[in-house]
C-alpha cells in the first residue's frame, strides 16, 4: 500500500494533464504569492536597504573564499539545521516539517510528471518517501500546534484559537493528513477516498492560495536574513556601535550607571 503511487489510481478518474496542470498552478500561486508578499510588506526593500547600510559601515572586505564558506555555513547551519531555534522541541518540530515538506514536494513532482503513464512503473521507494514525508509534516505541525505555540503557553489561550499567522501551519498539517488518508483508502473504500481527495485538493488551494496572508513566504526570507547576518559579522558592520567606556568616572562609578545606559 505504501509502495503504490496514489496518483496512478487517480489517473483513472482525472486526466494526467489535469493533475500536472494543478501542480503547475500551485507553483504559480507560490511564485505570485511570494512576489505579492514582497511588494505588499516591502520585505525585499527592507532587506536590500539593510544590506546597503551594512556595506557602508563594514570595516573589512570579505574574500571570495570567505563568502563561499559563509554561504555554506548558512545553508548547512541556519537552513538545514534550523540553528535559529534554541528550544529543542521547537527546533525538532521545525526540522520535521521542513524535511517532510521538501521530500513531499519532490516526490509529488516526480510521481505526477514522471510515472503517471500506465506503462511506467513507479519505484516503490518513491511513494514510500511520499507517505513518510507527509507523516513528518503532520507530526511536526501538530506537535507545534498543540504543544509549542507561544500564545497558548504564555497567555492561556485555547489551543483551537485561530489567528492569521496560523494559516500556514494549520493548512499544511491538514493537507498532509488528507494526503495520507486519501492514499490509504484508495483500495479499501473508493467513496471515502474521493471525499479525502476533495478535502486534500481544497486544503492545498488554501495552503498555496493564502501565501500573501500567511507565513509561507517566510521560508524564502529567512535564508537571506541569515546570510546577511553572517556577512555583517564577518565584515564588521555589526560592530559599528561604540564600545562601553572603561572609565567609571564618567558616571561616578560603575555601580551607579544610569538605568538607560
Amino acid at each position: 500500500m505504501f509502495s503504490q503511487n496514489p496518483f496512478v489510481e487517480l489517473s483513472n478518474l482525472i486526466p494526467v494533464e489535469a493533475m500536472q496542470g494543478f501542480v503547475i498552478i500551485m507553483f504559480l500561486l507560490v511564485f505570485g504569492g511570494t512576489i505579492y508578499d514582497m511588494i505588499e510588506k516591502q520585505n525585499a526593500t527592507y532587506f536590500f536597504r539593510n544590506w546597503r547600510k551594512s556595506k557602508l559601515s563594514k570595516i573589512r572586505e570579505i574574500s571570495f573564499s570567505e563568502m563561499l564558506v559563509i554561504i555554506f555555513k548558512t545553508i548547512t547551519v541556519d537552513v538545514f539545521s534550523a540553528a535559529e531555534f534554541c528550544n529543542f522541541n521547537r527546533r525538532l518540530a521545525h526540522l520535521l516539517t521542513f524535511y517532510g515538506f521538501i521530500g513531499y514536494v519532490i516526490t509529488t513532482i516526480v510521481m505526477v510528471f514522471c510515472y503517471l503513464p500506465e506503462q511506467s512503473i513507479t519505484p516503490e521507494f518513491i511513494p514510500t518517501i511520499w507517505y513518510f514525508s507527509a507523516l513528518l509534516i503532520s507530526v511536526g505541525c501538530y506537535w507545534f500546534w498543540f504543544f509549542i505555540r507561544v500564545d497558548v503557553a504564555a497567555e492561556g489561550n485555547s489551543r483551537f484559537r485561530l489567528v492569521q499567522a496560523d494559516i500556514f501551519v494549520l493548512s499544511l498539517a491538514i493537507s498532509s493528513t488528507f494526503a495520507i488518508a486519501w492514499g490509504l483508502t484508495q483500495s479499501s473504500n473508493p467513496l471515502i477516498s474521493n471525499i479525502f481527495l476533495l478535502l486534500y485538493l481544497v486544503s492545498n488551494l488554501v495552503l498555496f492560495g493564502s501565501i500573501p496572508w500567511s507565513k509561507f513566504a517566510h521560508m524564502f526570507y529567512k535564508p537571506g536574513a541569515a546570510l546577511q547576518k553572517r556577512v555583517a559579522d564577518a565584515d564588521g558592520s555589526r560592530r559599528n556601535l561604540p564600545e562601553p567606556s572603561d572609565n567609571p568616572s564618567i558616571y561616578g562609578s560603575a555601580k551607579r550607571m544610569p538605568r538607560n545606559y
